[in-house]
């Protein structure tokens, strides 16, 4: 479990793709004497395995699932990506519930300065935005944000100087795909919804009435 907020970001040395799956080497000072073997992190917001740690790096192998669903079948060396470690039970949950569990990706579809905050629109699946909401916790490349306005399958995000300059974020452009993780509780709210109506019909959607039939209004 992690909290989407970003300890370092690290550099690719090295990644080599093999029967469908990765060999990631990435370099991190400041975390890879802090990690063994076997020990779970969190890149761009994906739950990986450490497989072997030599002096500042350390590598993960990403399995042929992992690079179906998440954008590590784009990483080159010279890349950078989000790092974070595991949470631990006594910290301070200062951003929100994070599985590492990456449910599709988004691609940016523009970027653009709000007095000296970074608005950033995505545009993804109807699916995955069915599962998003104003004002609600979304993370983007392992970062805990928060939706500051969707329409249809387009959401933004308002990012503070200090979280675009410490992350990946920087280097956004528009094109950029993202590896997205909605909120914990908005998937299980909607699989009982769905599992209590609709069950047999895969397009139903989530409607005032169906709230308040089942007393969330």
């Amino acid at each position: 479990m992690f909290t989407g907020l970003i300890e370092d970001t690290g550099k690719v040395t090295a990644a080599k793709i093999s029967d469908n799956a990765l060999l990631l080497e990435i370099e991190s000072k400041k975390l890879a004497s802090e990690l063994k073997i076997g020990d779970s992190i969190a890149i761009n917001g994906a739950c990986q395995t450490v497989t072997e740690i030599t002096n500042n790096s350390f590598k993960v192998y990403a399995s042929p699932e992992t690079m179906k669903i998440t954008t590590f079948n784009e990483l080159k060396a010279g890349m950078y990506v989000n790092l974070e470690r595991p949470l631990k039970l006594s910290d301070r949950l200062d951003g929100h519930l994070v599985t590492g569990h990456v449910d599709s990706t988004a691609v940016v579809s523009d970027i653009a300065n709000d007095s000296g905050s970074t608005v950033i629109s995505f545009e993804t699946s109807n699916k995955i935005a069915r599962q998003i909401v104003k004002k609600g916790s979304i993370t983007i490349d392992g970062i805990s944000l928060t939706v500051c306005d969707i329409k249809n399958n387009i959401f933004s995000v308002s990012v503070i100087p200090h979280t675009r300059d410490n992350t990946c974020i920087r280097f956004y452009t528009k094109g950029t795909k993202v590896n997205i993780e909605t909120d914990l509780i908005a998937k299980y709210i909607e699989k009982y919804l769905l599992s209590n109506d609709n069950i047999n019909n895969e397009v139903s959607a989530i409607d005032m009435n169906l709230l308040e039939k089942n007393g969330f209004i």
